[in-house]
């Protein structure tokens, strides 16, 4: 899944450093004052310090909330307090009532902010025999560059047809069952039934066709996501229109048999046509390539979800679903008066479908710019990387929606077993240059023999309350320890790899790790020392500093002042005593 940031933990966290700043905490009740008992804590001089004075004025107590509901009976007015003015010319009611956050948005908007909704009831609707399928991509929300939807709809039986597309396909099923059919470029076939909730993805290129069950007499009804803003259901590769367009002779020769088999062929794109249902017991045909080894569906309905205050999440990525390496997906619930709390993403867009409830998101573009956004059902949002954002539920029944975003490495193609095999090839490169570069660094130190005494106090335990340890030692002794961890650690990370990729098959920690170990190698002090050559000062200076980690901002540094080392010299001699 993509990285996020709280803006819980971010505040608590600069708070902690500001003794004079009135504490609060962000969650389902805003801002709520912080409890004698909060981990947040000021010191004592706190209680006496003179009251805050603005800079500028300070943010309004304004509550702002939803002033209407899609099922109001009211004539909605653009009027929020003392703002705004009545509606005197034409007005469509029905839009204004889904939309209560434009016509009297929340005093907190301001700025520009492109459309971050697209309902698919305004996306034009392609009606076939059997079926009809319907879109949204940057051509009408164009602020959704990274991903598009398609929706689609199949009655009992209704094939869409063997296709392929330019990019990858993530689905859930939203109503109904459906049987996917998938040939690889291996000519491995695969066959599965695809229930309520449950998920397929389909890699870029891979032919597939889809056809709804009878397991609901209604057919089938599923939501369709794809990894680029400016995908087409209308661009996509099908079979009948390609056959369509080859001379039936060309045909013919091609499977070394006579022009007359293919006298029926459609004289163009069938799309989607209806059919037989699919009997319950159907199987893939017998390829002599064997079935594909990676399942293409999931099923998501059977995994638990993660209980939270106000509601519920379950992720799946490719440590989960293998096959989706260029899609992660969260499906989020809010009950009704909670939130989802204040964050965002860092690096990645969230393309976001409301399947049940209503909903409102406020997006905060940085320089004053933000803007709110209320949803329902049906409804397609979407928030650029690094734009903070909330859901709030703000109707009475459960709040359920999906969070869609592109994976890290998903301009890898990793279903190429060329390109996986150059991936391995660089994490094993990778991998020996690091450990000859920490051997190297071994034999340097060996050659240089500093014995200058070293003489510091570790840093104390996080885990207890005893006083960190008096360490005497050499430069040489110090540095050839430093050295030990870091080739421990690379044997470990080489030991987790060949468990995660060569036992489970997973592929994208390849990628990962391999910018990872050139990273921590040229994140190593001694390397910078001895390889670098760089001078044994400030963050260079021995004993090294921790790298920053939880673990270390909690234990503290390692002392090297003459208090501290005659305070751990009386503890030892008491002790000896």
């Amino acid at each position: 899944m993509s990285g996020i940031f709280r803006l819980s933990i971010l505040l608590l966290a600069a708070l902690s450093s500001v003794d004079a700043a009135p504490a609060f905490a962000v969650g389902s009740d805003s801002a709520a004052p912080l409890s004698a008992d909060s981990d947040l804590s000021s010191p004592s001089s706190a209680a006496s310090a003179a009251s805050a004075s603005p800079t500028v004025a300070f943010a309004s107590d304004n509550s702002n909330p939803l002033l209407w509901t899609a099922d109001s009976d009211i004539i909605p007015e653009a009027i929020r307090g003392t703002l705004g003015a009545t509606v005197i010319g034409p007005q469509n009611v029905a839009v204004d009532l889904q939309n209560a956050d434009f016509l009297a948005p929340p005093s907190t908007d301001a700025g520009t902010v492109g459309n971050a909704k697209w309902p698919f009831s305004m996306s034009h609707n392609r009606l076939q025999t059997g079926g009809w399928a319907r879109q949204q991509n940057n051509a009408v929300m164009p602020m959704a560059t990274e991903m598009a939807g398609v929706n689609m709809r199949l009655e009992a039986g209704a094939i869409r047809e063997l296709h392929w597309h330019t990019t990858a396909e993530w689905a859930m099923v939203l109503k109904g069952s459906v049987q996917i059919s998938v040939v690889n470029s291996d000519g491995e076939n695969y066959l599965a039934t695809v229930n309520t909730s449950d998920l397929w993805y389909f890699p870029a290129g891979t032919p597939h066709s889809i056809q709804a069950t009878a397991d609901s007499p209604d057919g089938s009804e599923f939501l369709l996501v794809f990894d680029s803003g400016d995908f087409s259901e209308d661009d996509t590769f099908l079979l009948t229109d390609w056959l369509a367009h080859v001379p039936k002779d060309i045909i013919a020769k091609n499977f070394h048999t006579a022009q007359s088999a293919f006298n029926n062929i459609p004289g163009s794109e069938l799309y989607i046509f209806p059919s037989t249902p699919p009997a319950d017991n159907a199987v893939a045909p017998i390829s002599p390539q064997g079935t594909a080894s990676l399942p293409y569906a999931f099923s998501f309905s059977q995994q638990p979800a993660t209980p939270l205050a106000g509601g519920s999440v379950k992720i799946v990525d490719s440590t989960t679903f293998k096959i989706s390496t260029t899609i992660a997906a969260a499906e989020v619930t809010v009950e009704p008066g909670a939130m989802r709390e204040l964050h965002w993403h860092p690096t990645q867009d969230e393309w976001s479908f409301y399947i049940e409830g209503t909903g409102r998101m406020s997006l905060f573009a940085a320089s004053g710019n933000a803007r709110t956004f209320d949803f329902q059902g049906g409804d397609v949002g979407y928030v650029p990387a690094s734009f903070g954002h909330f859901v709030e539920n703000t109707g009475n029944t459960t709040l359920r929606f999906l969070e869609i975003f592109k994976s890290v490495a998903r301009k890898i193609p990793f279903e190429d077993p060329q390109v996986l095999t150059w991936v391995r090839i660089a994490y094993v490169v990778v991998q020996a240059v690091v450990l000859g570069t920490y051997y190297y660094v071994s034999m340097k130190i060996k050659s240089k023999n500093d014995q200058t005494v070293l003489k510091y106090v570790e840093a104390a335990s996080p885990m207890t309350k005893e006083p960190g340890k008096l360490v005497t030692t050499t430069n040489r002794d110090y540095d050839l320890t430093e050295v030990s961890k870091l080739v421990r650690g690379a044997y470990i990370g080489l030991a987790m790899m060949a468990f995660l990729h060569g036992y489970m098959k997973y592929t994208q920690p390849l990628f990962i790790q391999a910018l990872m170990g050139m990273k921590n190698l040229y994140d190593a002090k001694p390397v910078a020392i001895y390889v670098l050559g760089k001078p044994a000062e400030g963050d260079l200076k021995r004993p090294f500093k921790s790298g920053g980690g939880f673990m270390g901002a909690a234990g503290g540094e390692p002392q090297t002042d003459k208090a501290a080392i005659d305070e751990a010299e009386k503890r030892i001699g008491k002790k000896e005593e």
